[in-house]
């Protein structure tokens, strides 16, 4: 079968990296077959150091050890490839990017986060619905090996909570929760799926404490530490009994297993429904505001 022709937008992250070296040797470990990127346009946000600051080095590796087309414009992707891969990690531009390739016909992956608001995230979705373009985002947590494993043991009873816990640095480019919250609202929502209704977040020194609770009643809970300790991790509870997990005891890279479900998706629909990750990006607006505010938020009036 011939690889799917992948285009990148956005040279500023080291996913760039990490997807080439899984996709195009087929003697690395954990390889995942069925694509090649292509194409790339470098981007970066001149206005956030993080980004702009790694361009050249990712734009150089790809053209030179990988063999990627490096064009000028998002515009020159077209007609290079059958799938669009989103990487910018400044999510401020992740709507003006998607609109340029919304009517292109391909599948659009983009890189967490979705946006850096629901209204954002919203246009993107009715973007996506008016062309019929298959869109698919998420953080590579929600596929980590040790957390399905400790999520499919469906004999301990239906799932009534989860607690999870992550570094959570903060940069004022990607507000709040959005920089490395979204790993953890993604594990959260891959447990106890949409249906949240309330969010409460406390900023105490070097950590974080968020607290989401559904609608039917179950309550999941995200810490945030900024004091050294950059595990991610988390207990799944289900009725008769909890399962704790590590995301690093895992054996296969979470790019790979991230990468295996986009190409999955590439060929079908996504793994994850649009309308979950518009209410994931809805939660951490929400809890944002909460911790301005130090009052609990609904979800329906966070806008």
């Amino acid at each position: 079968m011939t690889p799917r022709r992948i285009g990148l937008i956005g040279l500023d992250t080291s996913h760039v990296s990490a997807f080439a070296n899984l996709l195009h040797d087929p003697n690395h470990p954990f390889h995942v077959p069925g694509g090649r990127i292509v194409s790339a346009f470098p981007g970066g946000s001149e206005d956030f150091e993080a980004s702009i600051s790694r361009v050249s080095g990712y734009t150089e590796e790809l053209r030179e050890k990988h063999g990627v087309a490096i064009v000028s414009s998002i515009a020159q992707l077209r007609d290079t490839c059958d799938a669009i891969f989103i990487e910018s990690i400044d999510g401020r531009v992740h709507l003006e990017q998607f609109r340029q390739v919304a009517n292109w016909n391909v599948p659009v992956f983009i890189d967490k986060p979705l946006t850096i608001s629901t209204a954002d995230a919203s246009s993107i979705a009715n973007l996506a619905a008016t062309h019929g373009t298959r869109v698919m985002t998420a953080s590579s947590l929600r596929f980590s090996e040790s957390f399905r494993a400790a999520f499919k043991n469906e004999d301990d009873g239906a799932i009534i909570g989860g607690d999870f816990f992550g570094p959570m640095p903060l940069v004022k480019e990607s507000p709040g929760f959005f920089w490395y919250g979204i790993h953890l609202v993604e594990l959260l929502y891959a447990t106890l799926g949409q249906g949240c209704h309330e969010v409460k977040a406390l900023r105490q020194g070097p950590f974080d404490l968020i607290i989401g609770k559904w609608t039917d009643g179950r309550v999941g809970t995200l810490r945030g530490n900024r004091t050294g300790n950059k595990g991610f991790g988390g207990v799944i509870h289900r009725e008769k009994r909890s399962r704790l997990f590590e995301v690093a005891t895992a054996k296969k890279p979470i790019y790979a297993s991230l990468l295996d479900n986009v190409l999955r998706f590439l060929g079908g629909e996504p793994s994850v429904p649009m309308n979950e990750s518009v209410e994931i990006i809805r939660f951490i607006e929400a809890a944002n505001k909460s911790v301005e505010t130090g009052r609990s938020v609904s979800l329906n009036t966070a806008l």
